[in-house]
């Protein structure tokens, strides 16, 4: 069976992680939430096709170790949807390099905030030979003169279009004008 892992997968990326389910992927779900964890569980048609990881991603050893548990019961990972905030600056780099570890090719989706400077991004991550990797910038959607942050919905939907069309950088919504964003 196919392995995913989703970084993030119970909230804005709920749907998504739902979705990867239903595309044949066993899917291994990092979260830090117990409780919203229960909630995606309750949404899935296939409870066993679920690995919930509840972990801080900021606790380095134990993300790492979570990560390659994950990988010895479900089978190598050969797709990944991140979603990592800013304070954990070595989660990306250690979840990688584990992956790295197991699997020759696989694809990695990183999902990132509007601000964030993508070309920084890019120079910043270490990907691994034999990763594929694309960048999810989300926006905000403008209409007139009112402006609001896309739904959860949106994301999951965006996020979706970009795992089929695997573009190098792929924007949810839009970015600019920047000064007309909530």
């Amino acid at each position: 069976m196919k392995h995913a892992l989703v970084v993030g997968g119970t909230g804005m990326l709920a749907d998504v992680s739902l979705w990867l389910m239903d595309q044949g992927y066993h899917v291994s779900v990092i979260a830090r939430n117990s409780g919203r964890m229960q909630q995606l569980m309750e949404r899935a048609d296939f409870k066993e096709k679920i690995t919930p990881i509840i972990v801080d991603y900021r606790s380095d050893h134990e993300l790492q170790s979570k990560v390659h548990t994950a990988i010895e019961q479900n089978g190598d990972i050969e797709l990944v949807v991140a979603w990592i905030h800013l304070n954990a600056p070595a989660a990306l780099k250690i979840i990688t390099r584990e992956i790295s570890t197991h699997t020759v090719d696989w694809q990695l989706f990183h999902v990132l905030g509007s601000s964030t400077d993508v070309d920084k991004i890019k120079r910043e991550v270490s990907v691994p030979q034999g990763c594929f990797y694309y960048q999810i910038r989300l926006g905000f959607v403008l209409k007139d003169e009112y402006s609001r942050w896309l739904t959860n919905k949106e994301i999951s939907s965006g996020v979706i279009d970009a795992l089929k069309q695997k573009d190098s950088i792929r924007t949810i919504g839009i970015i600019e004008p920047w000064e007309k964003r909530p």
